[in-house]
């Protein structure tokens, strides 16, 4: 998904880091009231998991590969203001330490794998515990449900922002066909490890878990008394 430099013209790259740089605004006000000295440090272990998981590939299908994104897993953990902040982050420090994904191509990576994948993740998890059992195990499945369908979300945003900018002479439909066909089969790799992770931060700690706050209690301990 990392967009490389060249692949979008300069005015779409421009006008998507204008749109990256105000989605980190907000996010950097908005993340002052999801984060607290309690689950700061949650944050900090968010974006450093997403960075060593987008380091390793996955192989998907005829050749291809895939890794994760991180967007719906960064929101459900930590909040969509603090998930759209662990995201950027991680892109920043790829295209400049590792270049992965273009240093001009940073708006575009930033809008694609940060402001697109953590609202459509988030939301989509969120309404799915509101009708879903309140239990560890509905939580898990709703994590599957809105990573993956949020990598297809952030491949069919590709192909708009292509359809506008592209340099290539590729058609569009080959372009859509292509993304959105591989990313549904990257988006059950990120689900799975996405409902992986909270599943496991939820058995231990919901609290911490920002996605389900209000939703999904602590377990509580049972202890059978002792006959007398």
């Amino acid at each position: 998904m990392h967009v490389p430099d060249g692949f979008i013209d300069a005015p779409v790259s421009l006008a998507a880091g204008a749109v990256a740089v105000a989605g980190v605004a907000v996010s950097l006000r908005g993340a002052r009231r999801e984060l607290d000295d309690r689950t700061a440090p949650l944050a900090g272990l968010t974006a450093a998991f997403v960075f060593a998981a987008q380091m390793l590939n996955f192989p998907v299908a005829a050749g291809t590969s895939g890794h994760l994104l991180g967007g719906a897993l960064a929101a459900v953990l930590v909040g969509p203001y603090a998930g759209v902040l662990c995201v950027s982050v991680v892109l920043l420090l790829q295209a400049l330490l590792f270049a992965d994904g273009g240093v001009s191509a940073l708006g575009v990576n930033i809008t694609l794998m940060a402001l697109v994948t953590v609202p459509v993740g988030y939301g989509l998890f969120r309404l799915l515990l509101r009708v879903l059992p309140k239990n560890g195990t509905a939580a898990g499945g709703a994590a599957f449900a809105a990573a993956a369908l949020s990598v297809p979300a952030s491949a069919l945003a590709f192909t708009l922002i292509y359809a506008v900018g592209g340099t290539t002479d590729v058609p569009i439909g080959t372009v859509a066909a292509a993304m959105v066909g591989v990313h549904v089969l990257i988006g059950i790799g990120e689900g799975l490890i996405t409902a992986l992770a909270v599943s496991s931060v939820l058995a231990v700690r919901p609290d911490l878990v920002y996605g389900a706050r209000g939703l999904i209690g602590r377990p509580e301990l049972r202890t059978r008394e002792a006959a007398v």
